[in-house]
């Protein structure tokens, strides 16, 4: 039995970049399905053990959701989830209802038959978690929604700046469970919905920017800002 060689296999080594990258990735999954909820902190300790790597790409990955406003170092090597001011719900408010309310209003004429299906499954599913309480189930079911949305809209450049904002606002979306919002949601998802079907950009824009406005309002009336 011959040995086999590492430069016989199809297979090239994980670069530092590659695991940088999937640090990054787990992280900002992490703070989009509220994993860190606003008020707690992680360490870089704490993730590289959890991850199985070193410090080193997670402090990096770290650094960059920093920038991006998703996470502000809390005291040392600690990180959290920036806090919400009444301002800062307000501008964020606003620009997402223009931003996404215009990938909204361009996915109505680009939207594909098989995403629409995809969307009328999911409302199935929001609707089945509503029912049970299952907070879990219902928000990664709720950013599957509106990212196959933006997806039709079929702009890179759009997409980047909603995946910004949606970084800043997810872990708070997320504390919406302590609250009724998710029935107005499922309302304005259907009507979404049936907007896009019908190939009616404006109705849909403004459904998307009804779900956006009552959740803010709701996330205001809870954070007592």
């Amino acid at each position: 039995m011959s040995l086999v060689r590492p430069q016989e296999l199809p297979y090239s080594p994980i670069s530092r970049a590659t695991i940088q990258e999937h640090v990054y990735g787990r992280i900002r999954e992490m703070i989009l399905n509220g994993d860190i909820e606003p008020g707690r902190t992680v360490t870089v300790s704490s993730l590289s053990e959890a991850f199985g790597v070193s410090a080193m790409p997670v402090r990096e990955a770290l650094h960059r959701l920093v920038a991006e406003k998703a996470l502000t170092v809390v005291a040392g090597r600690s990180v959290g989830i920036p806090p919400l001011s009444a301002e800062r719900l307000d501008d964020l408010r606003r620009v997402r209802c223009e931003i996404e309310g215009m990938a909204t209003e361009w996915a109505a004429a680009a939207i594909t038959p098989a995403q629409l299906r995809h969307l009328e499954e999911l409302i199935a599913i929001m609707d089945a978690a509503k029912a049970e309480k299952d907070r879990a189930r219902y928000v990664p079911a709720n950013r599957d929604f509106h990212f196959t949305i933006y997806k039709a809209a079929a702009s890179p450049a759009l997409m980047a700046i909603i995946e910004s904002l949606w970084l800043q606002i997810g872990p708070y979306i997320n504390l919406l469970k302590e609250t009724d919002n998710w029935t107005s949601a499922n309302r304005d998802h259907k009507a979404i919905h049936a907007a896009l079907l019908g190939k009616d950009a404006a109705a849909a824009r403004q459904s998307l920017q009804a779900d956006i406005e009552q959740a803010a309002k709701s996330l205001a009336g809870l954070l007592d800002i």
